[in-house]
């Protein structure tokens, strides 16, 4: 039954750091699908480029902190923590260098 827990842990972890990463992008991303001023900067390629590259990462980074947390010290607690934070750090680094 713990395996189960860890598991489904794990893919909830995975779901929400990619809705989080897809979140924080999402403002940003909106300038060049729109075109800004009057559509003249229109660049649709952040839809088939940089949407699935986000969501990827979104979901890959916590995820592969959680599961060497989780197989390193064995706390559910501390697996947690350590995603959320990898979570954090990569959201804050996605909207601070990524410009449309």
């Amino acid at each position: 039954m713990k395996e189960e827990i860890k598991g489904l842990a794990g893919f909830l972890v995975a779901c929400l750091g990619a809705a989080a990463a897809l979140l924080a992008w999402a403002p940003l991303a909106r300038v060049s699908v729109e075109g800004g001023f009057e559509g003249i900067h229109r660049d649709l390629s952040v839809l088939y480029v940089d949407l699935p590259l986000v969501a990827v990462g979104g979901a890959v980074v916590p995820l592969a902190f959680w599961l060497v947390t989780l197989r390193r010290f064995h706390r559910l607690w501390l697996a947690a923590l350590a995603a959320a934070a990898a979570a954090a750090l990569g959201i804050w680094g996605l909207t601070s260098w990524w410009v449309p």
